[in-house]
């Protein structure tokens, strides 16, 4: 069993969109650098409505691996928030078929489930739990989270501060495409915020 090991960035931008919409399901794709299928260094938030494949899918992983590929990283995986408090199953997760297609081009795709019980502004250990790809299925794996105890506190002072409102999903932009779903506003508060600890 391997270790996917979460940049600060990425996991920051994954518990605020769970944190955004604590009564709906999430999903979002991990990036990682060309050549570090490991280490995811981003998280793109992609939709809080419909989570399953649809046009509008399609459309978000072209996007996304188009704008990523300009900084030479692709997409590793997907994360997904359940709708239910208490489901945190990958059995259960919503969109698993979005995985399954980054598994067709990615060897090493991987997949995290949102552990909604574990999302709190006192956070003292990482809140996701992995699946990998491995032999055409998918297995358990490990999760790890860099600088972890400056990252849990970064993401305290972020839900503290209401940051979740700034971040923007894929379904933000459509309904108003002068919302950055890459969320460059949000990577300079990020970067500062996780230097303070």
């Amino acid at each position: 069993m391997s270790e996917t090991i979460f940049d600060p960035r990425a996991y920051c931008k994954i518990m605020l969109h769970a944190a955004k919409y604590p009564h709906l399901a999430v999903n979002g794709l991990l990036l990682a650098e060309n050549g570090k299928p490991n280490v995811i260094v981003d998280a793109v938030p992609l939709f809080h409505q419909c989570l399953h494949v649809s046009p509008m899918a399609e459309v978000a992983l072209v996007q996304v691996e188009a704008r990523a590929s300009q900084k030479d990283q692709h997409i590793v995986g997907y994360y997904v928030g359940c709708e239910n408090f208490y489901d945190n199953r990958f059995e259960r997760a919503p969109g698993i078929r979005i995985a399954d297609k980054i598994a067709e081009h990615c060897s090493d795709a991987c997949v995290a489930v949102i552990d909604n019980r574990a999302v709190s502004i006192n956070m003292r250990y990482a809140a996701l739990k992995i699946w990998q790809y491995r032999d055409n299925r998918w297995s358990k794996g490990k999760c790890a989270v860099e600088n972890d105890s400056v990252t849990f506190d970064a993401v305290s002072s972020l839900l503290q501060r209401g940051a979740a409102k700034e971040l923007n999903d894929y379904d933000n932009y459509l309904d108003n495409t002068h919302n950055d779903w890459n969320n460059t506003h949000l990577n300079g508060d990020l970067q500062q915020i996780l230097a303070m600890y």
